[in-house]
């Protein structure tokens, strides 16, 4: 029951950057939509930055959504009929201005496909689905935010001892996430240390990859999860680990872009070890030492 009430949570937000094509996004991260306001300039900033609205008290950069993608640009005669999508991401308040809302719909996260080629090069597309009978393409926000705001190299890159270095480097680990910009990141910090580790773009190749471990004879000891993915989220994941006595030995960490206790609570439910905000890599390599303690813990009880 858990497991499948959290993928019904979640619905989609629908809207507009260009006159014929829209996009979404997971209904968990959107905080507000407010027409546009007047904004505030910021020395400095990235090209893709309007400036910062002060919205219920809290001053948050607005981000011309459409520019940041690649599309054209929203000009001064269009800004008064725009929105502002305020979301909660990455440990911070962004909003987004948008040409147009269109309507939060329902969504069945396991029908969302991966982009087809004719895409071509645009990365910021995690996924498709039909709605209305049009093509509705589900933008990577992850990587949005890491173009327009770069994370200081101190959070990339773990500091950890050689003794602790060496606990984590025997240990099979799995990171699993369908955005490109978490991937790598992950893979940077876990490469900055020297650690080993295999990676899975979505729940159900990951599933598929544990299983087939487990069967020979070689189990996955960490497994690292995004919670919001297409087809098997993060939840049912740790889910499905916990229930299959073959895989339960694993140590769960789920991590997630929206900076909710409730996301961190319902990870807990469903089986997780620990939950994180992503991405800070010395908090990910931490519980990830707390995963080999566990590890080293059961192996002498049952010595």
């Amino acid at each position: 029951m858990i497991k499948n009430a959290t993928n019904q949570s979640q619905g989609m937000l629908l809207f507009q950057l260009t006159a014929r094509q829209s996009f979404a996004i997971g209904t968990l991260k959107v905080k507000e939509i407010v027409p546009y306001t007047t904004l505030t300039a910021i020395p400095h900033s990235h090209p893709t930055v309007l400036g910062a609205a002060n919205l219920r008290g809290d001053t948050l950069p607005i981000i011309d959504m459409a520019k940041a993608v690649g599309y054209p640009s929203l000009t001064n005669d269009e800004l008064s009929t725009c929105y502002i999508i305020i979301t909660d991401c990455q440990r911070m308040l962004v909003g987004f201005l948008v040409r147009g809302i269109n309507k939060i719909t329902a969504c069945n996260w396991h029908d969302i496909e991966a982009p087809p080629s004719t895409l071509g090069n645009n990365v910021f597309v995690t996924g498709v689905t039909m709605v209305d009978d049009k093509l509705i393409q589900l933008l990577d926000v992850e990587l949005l935010l890491s173009k327009v705001f770069p994370e200081p190299p101190s959070s990339l890159h773990p500091v950890l001892t050689d003794m602790q270095r060496e606990k984590l480097r025997p240990l099979k680990i799995i990171l699993i996430d369908d955005s490109s910009v978490a991937r790598r990141q992950l893979s940077q910090a876990l490469d900055s240390i020297s650690v080993p580790y295999f990676v899975a773009t979505s729940g159900l190749q990951a599933l598929d990859m544990l299983k087939h471990a487990a069967a020979g004879g070689s189990p996955f000891d960490i497994v690292v999860s995004d919670i919001e993915m297409p087809g098997l989220d993060g939840y049912e994941l740790a889910f499905e680990i916990q229930n299959t006595p073959s895989l339960n030995s694993a140590y769960i960490i789920l991590h997630t872009s929206l900076s909710s206790e409730i996301s961190v609570s319902q990870a807990h439910q469903v089986g997780a070890h620990e939950a994180l905000t992503k991405f800070e890599a010395n908090e990910l390599v931490h519980a990830m030492l707390r995963g080999a303690e566990r590890k080293q813990t059961a192996l002498t009880l049952t010595a």
